[in-house]
């Protein structure tokens, strides 16, 4: 998804509100520069960090969406993952004692240790009563001042003990730091007269491990298998890498930083002192006098992996500093958790996650293998790639293979002077790869929707493609799209892969490639979710580079039959079109049966189009389906409003034969009435649409599915495209001019 349809999936799912939404789309969810001037001293800005969302956690029997704070690639991808696959067997289970927090008061010169100590404990309820004094709604709520312990230190530099007071704070859902400063100064001077002695240091410490969460996880070996390992040998690797980590502080420091990537992103994402739940972990893990793993992973009876996790977790809900920042109000919505105590259980679950992610990557292809394509995109930004840039930048650094700065700096290099020798005004094109396949994007330029119930379409190719490469490597199927950030793992059953995958996998199942071990890399041109044919393009793409590399022989009919099945596993009942296009790349008049009718058509001069992208990606199953459940409701109606946009296209037909191209501008306008009636258009596609028409179109409509996506212009010279293309983009759209060529 891109990151607007993300927003919009949590959006409707309930966890964000329409007011988060907004803050959100319009980055009104970062923290403003004057409120961060209230919260610090010298401010001159506000630093971004990516928010991403860790899914598939089951906590305790309950759903959990986390919010992570975190810019190091592939923690979210991996935590995810591992939270899925822990879900599998049950997800996790966790616990949390009460949220208790230790406020240090030191004290010198006590003239009779022993004597001080008892006097101190005998007056115990004397201290926690005056603590109390002190916060009485904190007490109210279920907190406050619980317990007092002592203890005597030998002084480091001089001769004499220094005795400790500890005063043990229940702070409930608060962090509680300037709490317990505040009571242990208000005790101070009833501590110097039990003790005799002069309070010095009076401070919480930030090893709470009276406030301790605890989480588990048990994983069938069947769920570890994967990636050509056998589960018990993976079981067994995760075992051996604990077991270094539990005696060897060196391996210790690494294996428990991998567990605070976890922890920290949700503290910081939900506006916690990740610095003092990071020194309370790592003195945790040194108190038995040796610097040891946090985690503890171990096989039991019936042969299962068992982890557990445990560390202090002193964290948060409200206060201040939460409710200060409104990015931090919105991922503590989103997240959902009711008590500081629930919201520590989460974070304990997330650090033995992300443990046994990176447990599991050690014990088999090692941890620099997974998610490529995230550490690349790191490099090429790196290397100070430009927007305009950066895919074609980082799909070259990912094919020549090293993935470095400097060498991303030097294809950045290649592609500027590529880019300054091409014609002026042309779109970039790649090189052709002698090994590639490629698939064509398209735009339907009149007979949305009614294509699909048996009518008559005009389509054209785009001069963007999408290309794909194989190569034997890996383990199993890896599909990899380096723009989108996207890495499958195809070789698994069919009922356990996720709908892209089945389209994708669908086309190795029929071609008997399945259990091979290849790495199929996918860089589409066409823009995605905008009703282009991307989704046809990628697949006619895969399969022409499955053929090249293997020598499967197969023809452009071959080609055509594997991406309708594909298609139609991504979209449902498709009309055949887009599948149609992407493999033939030539216009063409369209209707579908069986077989289907496919007339190509000449076009006698070049088309100047605009496309125009709207900010709301299209689902052109989601529409086909409205579109079928309202023909069911109103069949005569639906089928005469199909009629009309059949007229129209074969009149279309007859409009390009002649290149009467303003005639062909009314057809498409009216059409995009038609397809109003129909109720796939949206307010920004009519924007889109009154913009283009206001800058001197001949004709607009939206092209493929609606629902969002993107409008075609149709433009009467390419100064007009131009002109065109440039309102478009001052209104804050996307927008591209492209010409399709005469026919001969």
């Amino acid at each position: 998804m891109s990151p607007a349809e993300r927003m919009r999936a949590v959006h409707e799912r309930g966890l964000l509100t329409d007011a988060d939404l907004e803050r959100l789309a319009s980055g009104g969810a970062t923290l403003d520069v004057n409120a961060a001037d209230k919260m610090i001293e010298n401010v001159i800005g506000v630093l971004g960090m990516p928010i991403g969302l860790g899914l598939n956690f089951l906590i305790n029997g309950h759903d959990y969406v986390v919010p992570l704070a975190v810019e190091e690639p592939s923690i979210v991808a991996a935590l995810s993952a591992a939270a899925k696959l822990a879900r599998t067997a049950g997800g996790f289970q966790a616990s949390s004692t009460a949220p208790i927090l230790i406020g240090q008061i030191q004290v010198l010169d006590v003239p009779d240790m022993a004597r001080a100590m008892s006097a101190v404990l005998e007056r115990r309820q004397e201290i926690l009563d005056l603590a109390n004094s002190f916060h009485p709604r904190m007490v109210a709520r279920g907190g406050g001042a619980v317990d007092v312990e002592v203890r005597s230190y030998p002084m480091g530099s001089t001769a004499g003990e220094m005795l400790v007071v500890h005063l043990l704070v229940d702070t409930r859902d608060a962090m509680g730091a300037n709490l317990v400063n505040g009571m242990c100064e208000g005790v101070a001077s009833l501590v110097e007269t039990i003790t005799e002695g002069s309070v010095f240091l009076r401070i919480l410490s930030n090893l709470a491990d009276r406030a301790l969460a605890r989480a588990e996880v048990t994983l069938p070996p069947a769920a570890l298998a994967g990636k050509g390992y056998p589960g018990e040998r993976v079981r067994d690797g995760i075992i051996i890498a604990a077991d270094f980590a539990a005696v060897d502080p060196y391996r210790a420091a690494t294996h428990n930083k991998g567990i605070m990537n976890g922890v920290d992103a949700v503290a910081l994402a939900t506006g916690n002192d990740w610095r003092a739940i990071e020194a309370g972990a790592h003195a945790y893990a040194a108190r038995l006098g040796r610097y040891s793993s946090l985690t503890q992973w171990w096989q039991d009876d019936q042969g299962n992996l068992r982890g557990r996790i445990e560390l202090p977790m002193k964290v948060g809900i409200v206060g201040g500093p939460l409710e200060s920042n409104p990015g931090v109000a919105m991922n503590m919505r989103l997240l959902g958790v009711k008590s500081a105590q629930e919201l520590a259980e989460v974070m304990a679950s997330v650090g033995l996650a992300q443990n046994f992610a990176a447990l599991r990557a050690l014990a088999t292809e090692g941890i620099q293998t997974g998610h490529m394509t995230l550490h690349a995109r790191s490099v090429v930004k790196a290397a100070g790639t430009p927007a305009e840039l950066f895919d074609e930048v980082l799909e070259r650094v990912l094919r020549d293979g090293d993935i470095k700065v400097w060498r991303a700096q030097e294809i950045l290099g290649e592609v500027r002077r590529e880019r300054q020798a091409a014609t002026a005004g042309a779109l970039p094109r790649r090189p052709a790869d002698a090994e590639a396949g490629v698939g064509y994007g398209k735009v339907i330029l009149l007979g949305e929707h009614a294509v699909v119930h048996g009518r008559h379409a005009i389509a054209v190719p785009l001069p963007l493609t999408t290309r794909a490469v194989v190569a034997d490597a890996g383990h199993g199927v890896e599909l990899i799209i380096p723009r989108w950030g996207i890495e499958y793992q195809l070789a698994k059953p069919a009922e356990q892969r996720r709908s892209f995958e089945r389209a994708a996998g669908a086309i190795l199942d029929r071609l008997g490639l399945t259990q091979r071990n290849l790495r199929i890399e996918v860089f589409p041109d066409v823009p995605r979710g905008m009703g282009l044919g991307g989704s046809a393009a990628i697949a006619v793409a895969i399969i022409r580079a499955l053929d090249r590399h293997f020598g499967l022989g197969l023809g452009d009919v071959q080609v055509n039959e594997l991406a309708r099945l594909s298609e139609e596993i991504a979209h449902g009942s498709p009309s055949g079109i887009d599948d149609t296009l992407a493999t033939w790349g030539e216009p063409l008049v369209y209707r579908r049966g069986n077989p289907p009718l496919v007339e190509p058509l000449q076009l006698g001069e070049p088309l100047q189009l605009v496309l125009g992208m709207s900010h709301a990606e299209g689902l052109t199953a989601k529409t086909v389906g409205q579109v079928r459940e309202a023909r069911e409701r109103h069949p005569r109606l639906y089928e005469k409003i199909f009629d009309d946009i059949d007229a129209l296209v074969l009149q279309a037909v007859a409009a390009l034969r002649d290149n009467d191209h303003r005639a062909l501008g009314e057809l498409m306008n009216i059409c995009q009435g038609l397809l109003n009636a129909l109720q796939v258009s949206t307010p920004e596609l009519e924007r889109l649409i009154g913009i283009a028409r206001a800058a001197g179109a001949l004709g607009a409509k939206l092209t493929g599915g609606g629902g969002g996506g993107a409008m075609v212009a149709l433009c009467a010279d390419a100064a007009g495209a131009g002109h065109v293309q440039q309102a478009i983009e001052r209104q804050g759209f996307r927008a591209m001019a492209v010409t399709i060529g005469a026919t001969a």
